[in-house]
């Protein structure tokens, strides 16, 4: 699964290739590594309509039965201690950093966010898998469209959550997202052989995503073709810091 891309393109060129028309982004700064729960830039369906660039953290809200087995396990190690449990309470607090690429969207989880007003496409110029090496190592891959990284986008879906992130930030409100995933193309499953994220790397692509009907909006969850993706760095978690392949 791809937890770790690059976005490294600026606001007028997302605004260019996306067609947004409202910017409330800010000052984005170019981002070599973004990692789960990271701020970065999406264009989405806002609320009233208007197509805009945003922040957004990256991470879907994890599903019931997930966050429901942590907290038993949670309360488990409570009452071991002889701890009195509010387990209700105990399931409302339950951090979830969230989920980052969605597979499944037969899954009635997902299923809620699959309307046009949940979507979005999440800018990117490279995005990172883990290679397994012999030693047990697992060091970063990049792949890109090719070495000069032109901005591509990931299909996504957003949504506003009120939930408990980290401990330590308590129960917070944010904007959040996660892209989709799929088969892989032979350049990817060469390294992971699981699944590459949706890639959508043309204005026709995206005007689908945005706009079509689900059903027709959802056949674009397909690999990328082998011939439009390379290996482009490998070996560290910012892109922008590594040698060339």
């Amino acid at each position: 699964m791809c937890n770790l891309y690059s976005e490294m393109s600026g606001p007028a060129e997302i605004r260019a290739f996306a067609r947004h028309l409202r910017d409330i982004a800010g000052n984005l700064r170019p981002q070599p590594g973004i990692f789960p729960d990271y701020s970065a830039p999406i264009v989405r369906n806002a609320p009233d309509g208007v197509r805009e660039l945003a922040t957004a953290r990256w991470g879907m809200p994890s599903s019931q039965f997930a966050l429901m087995e942590s907290a038993k396990k949670r309360a488990a190690k409570l009452e071991a201690k002889g701890k009195p449990v509010d387990f209700k309470e105990l399931l409302r607090m339950e951090p979830d950093i969230g989920t980052t690429n969605i597979r499944n969207l037969a899954s009635k989880h997902w299923q809620r966010w699959l309307g046009h007003e949940s979507r979005c496409v999440v800018p990117f110029t490279s995005f990172s898998e883990n290679e397994v090496l012999s030693s047990g190592a697992r060091p970063p891959v990049w792949f890109a469209r090719d070495e000069s990284r032109p901005l591509m986008f990931f299909a996504g879906i957003w949504t506003n959550w009120t939930s408990v992130r980290k401990v330590r930030e308590g129960e917070t409100t944010n904007d959040i997202f996660a892209f989709l995933t799929t088969d892989p193309n032979a350049v990817v499953k060469a390294y992971h052989p699981k699944a590459m994220p949706v890639i959508l790397r043309t204005q026709d692509e995206i005007e689908t995503w945005l706009t079509a009907p689900a059903p027709i909006a959802l056949q674009l969850q397909r690999p990328l073709p082998d011939v439009a993706l390379e290996v482009v760095a490998r070996g560290g978690k910012q892109d922008g810091a590594l040698a060339p392949v």
